[in-house]
């Protein structure tokens, strides 16, 4: 049992680690951005607790997403530092899958936010 969890305390060094890793990239700074924005709408208009899980599920999902793109780049990049047609198409596949993530997500958390943002437009017109 203690070697179990030692195991277990050793992989979130590494989950550690990664984490620290990936918000250094460029590309999970936009979405951790993103991400915070979201989150401080949540608080301001008040969300359900439905709608917090939804919104951190697709947070989740498009940061973990993102997390593999950036993996799949850096392996190109170490197995073919040179440009090279195919490992630019295998980037471009990787890319892809993010906008296979973040188009939904989008989708999703505009139907949670379009009525709250219409009630508060139809709040503030009552005193202009």
């Amino acid at each position: 049992m203690k070697d179990f969890i030692n195991k277990r305390l050793k992989s979130l060094k590494y989950v550690s680690k990664g984490i620290f890793y990936l918000i250094k990239e460029p590309p999970v700074l936009v979405h951790i951005t993103a991400s915070v924005i979201w989150i401080v709408l949540g608080f301001f208009f008040h969300i359900t607790t439905y709608e917090w899980i939804v919104q951190l599920l697709c947070i989740g999902l498009v940061l973990s997403v993102e997390g593999l793109n950036t993996a799949v780049e850096k392996i190109c990049d170490f197995i073919h530092p040179d440009h090279h047609k195919m490992i630019g198409v295998i980037k471009d596949i990787a890319a892809g899958s993010v906008g296979f993530a973040v188009i939904p997500v989008t989708v999703v958390l505009s139907v949670i936010y379009f009525p709250y943002i219409t009630h508060y437009i139809q709040y503030l017109m009552q005193y202009y």
